[in-house]
């Protein structure tokens, strides 16, 4: 099993939830996070006083999948997250020791 955490920009959630569903990934959860990378944030200009950005606000999705479908939730999440402009940000995979659901005590894959 694989745990994904993809960092992605807001306006982006609701096109790489779709794309996960048509492969069959049903579960996940999403966070609204702050951050910066490379682009350490921007300037910006309000009521003629400019400012600076530091964190931007971003969206963080965690799922865990059987290894068969870590590939391509990794390949759909990279595709439909993807707008060619700096800050679309990262996907990071771990690998998941153990899952249960807590509701029937299911273990493994059969929790996911």
């Amino acid at each position: 099993m694989k745990k994904i955490e993809a960092i992605i920009k807001p306006f982006k959630l609701d096109t790489v939830r779709e794309a996960l569903s048509e492969i069959g990934i049903s579960g996940l959860t999403v966070t609204e996070v702050k951050g910066f990378g490379r682009q350490k944030g921007h300037t910006e200009l309000y009521r003629g006083a400019e400012y600076v950005v530091d964190f931007l606000p971003k969206i963080k999705l965690e799922i865990v999948v059987g290894d068969e479908l870590a590939d391509a939730a990794i390949d759909t999440i990279a595709r439909a997250a993807n707008t060619g402009k700096i800050g679309d940000g990262k996907i990071f995979v771990m690998a998941m020791e153990e899952v249960v659901r807590i509701r029937t005590g299911e273990t493994g894959e059969a929790a996911i």
